[in-house]
């Protein structure tokens, strides 16, 4: 029973360090981390035109599937 209670004080005290650590780096560098809009636009365009891209292509290959067999 004490031995359990030695690792929880210590895993206790392991995350209350961590936790303090983590605070003080948000402190020092308050804009750390943080996604521009612009950043997540350029993504989300940039995913949506890859998949359109190659449903086209899917759909074109799909559609001339037979014709293209001879090639």
């Amino acid at each position: 029973m004490k031995h359990t209670a030695v690792r929880s004080h210590r895993a206790v005290r392991w995350l209350t360090t961590r936790l303090e650590s983590g605070l003080a780096e948000i402190r020092r560098r308050p804009d750390g981390g943080d996604i521009s809009i612009t950043t997540v636009i350029i993504w989300v365009a940039s995913v949506t035109g890859a998949l359109v891209i190659a449903g086209t292509i899917a759909a074109v290959i799909a559609k001339y599937n037979g014709s293209l067999s001879g090639i």
